[in-house]
């Protein structure tokens, strides 16, 4: 949002210069961007008036001027066609940079004559496009009189409006903001209306969606258009718009100055004798006022008359009725749209207007019909004519409830103990009403919704800086540290994964709903009422669609070669148990071909660094169940499984993505991955601390013993395992597994699993006898838990 000095001024009686504005104006809450000050781009250029003009002796469009400037006369070469004596115009010194031509000053001869300078038109100091010759001023002006100032130049303020605050999109909002920071006395913005002389003639319809709530418009006829006043046309153009006609520079005027989006109709192109706020019908298009055409959609909402769609409601008029010269009667329409309707309808027709822009965020209802008055105003003005009655259809938005306010809530909640007077004065001042205890907020305010938001109010307008600086009172720091369980396991998990050669992703935590049903989601509670894109609708059930579609779009790029993680959250419900926080990982390995083949990857590699990422996050890793066959659907079934400590508390799946489900995600396999949920690991047991010896490594011989035990085909090698470490858990440093075999020489429906147990003495070395004893046991744990049998 841009605005001038001078234009604040005409709603803020004040004496505050540039500078000072923009200060109170940042201590209000306004985050100004740039200021574009022309005084100082063209503080070396000043006002002098030729005295001579004769002809160049050695060039036919050259002339010698004699000049008197703030340096005094100089002898300046000149080839504009309108250097003539008598003429005040603008001089730049030597050494002057233009920026209009990019090029530095020098004294140099010009066919044999020195110039002193240079006399500059208007595209010289890009204040137009181009120029047929050198500026024009006023005779009046005294030779040395800065040219910005002969130009009736000033400051540029620019800042940023945030969604919020749509009344600061137009000046008035943003004088009415700086008096109640006392910058000055907010001049009255009542508008007076305009006595209509004859019923409007041309009928306001509306179909009865939330497109349109209220329109309201009236006819002008009789006006005689043309190019607007200087002083308008000076006043758009400092803000980067184009003055077009006075009619249409009016409507871009007040959506400037009230934050009133507005629309002229050429009254003679209008076709049945009304127009109507309606959504758009399946095949229409619009010819907008850019030159281009846009399809009319049932979502959008459209202008119409007897002929169809002529205008995108708050977005663009239509070319088909648009005021040119020509107009003698215009209808002025002031209108209130859905800011929602009006946002998508923008974001779908890839337009960001002055209007859309406004209307999206909101504008005052309660202005829809001063807005029309004041606009009829200024045509009677500049344009002349004889106006209707203003006509009003549909009702206009009302404002928020009222709600209890106490002015000590300022104070508890923020700190400033600035009074109850001042905060009423401030509320006051900022165009809130107070009824007793209630505070009703003003129309154009219908982000305000409860007492927090009053007390930020306050707050911004006596000043961030007068917030006390108190200090935070003292806690000692927990026993077992700030971080919680949860957080330090993540810390642990993300420094595991990228030890591994994981690359971390962050996904988004909603995707499409189609995508979702696939991985289990999909539930109605789980749909956005509003996404952000139309593939991105639903609450994500888990975090591997995000990762195979990651790994799916490397590939395509040329990268197949993937091991992606993420850690976020998931989502079963729409209560707060449903979410729970997951550990995932995907392995694509596709690694370039070598005549070696390369180290495999695969189901086992990634099995692996589930285990060692459990071992890291403190799981009863000894204690777990491989439970195959029983994983999700979207897992191959063959190659999947769980990792559980009963049937009730699944820690995690891993295993290869069904071929089905990468289908329907267009991705090549194999594609292998492992969920993991850190809620569903236990928590360590808060016990006593007690003082343990140091962990040191043993002086005595380590030494294995080897182990083939004949077991039923489906008992599970892990279970064997299991059983052989419980048989002695202080000498039994570890168990592996080495074969597994069947065949000749094992009975039908077994089979053999080979392991070796690792012991590791502690006290002294073991003797034959002790040795022939421990395996004994191992023996028996096997047979007990597993049902194996030493093999023969």
């Amino acid at each position: 949002m841009k605005f001038t000095l001078s234009w604040l001024k005409e709603h803020l009686q004040t004496d505050a210069t540039t500078a000072q504005v923009v200060d109170a104006m940042t201590m209000a809450g306004l985050e100004v961007e740039h200021v574009e000050d022309p005084a100082a781009k063209l503080a070396a250029f000043s006002v002098a008036k030729i005295v001579e003009a004769v002809q160049h002796p050695n060039a036919d469009r050259l002339r010698v001027c004699q000049v008197d400037t703030a340096q005094g006369r100089l002898e300046i070469v000149c080839g504009a066609p309108n250097a003539r004596a008598g003429l005040t115009t603008v001089f730049a010194p030597i050494g002057t940079y233009i920026p209009g031509s990019g090029i530095t000053l020098e004294p140099r001869p010009v066919r044999g004559v020195v110039s002193n300078g240079m006399l500059c038109s208007a595209a010289e100091l890009e204040l137009a496009d181009d120029s047929d010759g050198i500026l024009e001023l006023d005779g009046a002006l005294a030779v040395g009189t800065p040219a910005a100032q002969a130009l009736g130049l000033e400051a540029v303020i620019d800042f940023e409006v945030t969604p919020n605050r749509p009344d600061w999109l137009g000046v008035a909002g943003i004088a009415r903001d700086l008096a109640a920071a006392g910058l000055g006395t907010l001049k009255d913005p009542s508008v007076a209306p305009v006595k209509g002389e004859f019923p409007n003639p041309i009928t306001i319809r509306l179909d009865g969606s939330d497109a349109c709530p209220a329109f309201s418009g009236r006819l002008i006829r009789g006006v005689k258009n043309g190019p607007s006043p200087a002083w308008l046309q000076q006043r758009l153009k400092a803000v980067g718009l184009r003055p077009i006609n006075a009619l249409v520079d009016v409507t871009n005027l007040l959506s400037y100055d009230r934050a009133r989006p507005l629309h002229v109709y050429d009254a003679r192109k209008l076709t049945g004798g009304f127009v109507e706020a309606r959504l758009g019908r399946e095949g229409e298009t619009v010819e907008a006022l850019d030159g281009k055409s846009y399809a009319a959609t049932p979502e959008i909402c459209v202008i119409a008359d007897g002929s169809g769609a002529i205008g995108l409601g708050g977005v663009m008029g239509g070319e088909s009725t648009g005021c040119s010269d020509d107009t003698v009667d215009v209808f002025v329409e002031s209108a209130w749209f859905d800011p929602i309707r009006t946002a998508q309808a923008g974001r779908t027709l890839t337009i960001v207007s002055d209007a859309q822009y406004r209307f999206a965020r909101g504008v005052d209802p309660e202005f829809v019909v001063p807005g029309l008055e004041l606009a009829t105003r200024l045509i009677l003005e500049l344009c002349g004519g004889e106006p209707s009655e203003v006509t009003l259809a549909g009702e206009l938005p009302g404002r928020r409830p009222a709600f209890d306010f106490d002015p000590a809530y300022v104070k508890k909640l923020s700190g400033l103990d600035v009074g109850e007077a001042k905060v009423w004065s401030i509320l006051e001042a900022l165009g809130f009403e107070r009824s007793g205890s209630k505070v009703q907020a003003p129309s154009w305010r219908r982000d305000v919704e409860g007492k927090a938001d009053l007390v930020e109010e306050v707050a911004r307008i006596e000043g961030y800086g007068a917030l006390p600086a108190d200090p935070l009172p003292y806690l000692p720091t927990p026993a077992g540290g700030v971080l919680t369980v949860r957080q330090n396991r993540i810390r642990v998990a993300r420094r595991a994964l990228a030890a591994a050669g994981y690359e971390e992703t962050i996904c988004w935590s909603f995707t499409a709903r189609a995508t979702a049903q696939l991985f289990g989601g999909g539930d109605d509670r789980l749909v956005l009422s509003n996404p952000i894109a139309a593939d991105l609708d639903c609450m994500r059930p888990s975090g591997l669609p995000g990762l195979i579609e990651a790994v799916g779009r490397n590939a395509k790029r040329g990268f197949p070669d993937c091991a992606l993680y993420e850690i976020g959250p998931v989502f079963a419900g729409d209560e707060p148990g449903d979410q729970r926080t997951a550990v995932t990982a995907v392995l694509a390995p596709h690694a370039p071909r070598r005549w070696d083949k390369g180290p495999a990857e695969g189901l086992y590699t990634l099995k692996a660094a589930l285990y060692a990422l459990l071992d890291e996050l403190g799981a009863p890793t000894a204690n777990l169940q491989v439970a195959q066959g029983q994983a999700s659907p979207w897992w191959h079934p063959g190659r999947s499984a769980r990792l559980q400590l009963g049937p009730k508390a699944v820690l995690a799946e891993f295993g290869e993505i069904h071929p089905a489900t990468l289908k329907a995600l267009d991705v090549d396999g194999p594609v292998y991955a492992f969920e993991l949920w850190l809620e569903a690991i236990p928590e360590p047991k808060k016990k006593a601390v007690k003082t343990k010896p140091a962990l040191t490594l043993s002086p005595f011989m380590p030494l294995s013993r080897d182990f083939a035990f004949v077991v039923d085909r489906a008992t599970a090698a892990g279970d064997v395992v299991r059983a052989v470490q419980s048989a002695d858990r202080v000498l039994i440093a570890g168990v592996r597994v080495f074969d597994v075999y069947e065949g000749p020489g094992v009975p039908e429906g077994k089979k053999s699993v080979a392991v070796e147990a690792q012991i590791q003495p502690r006290e002294k070395t073991l003797t034959d006898a002790e040795i022939e004893a421990l395996s004994a046991k191992i023996i028996a744990a096997a047979a007990k838990s597993a049902g194996a049998a030493l093999r023969g």
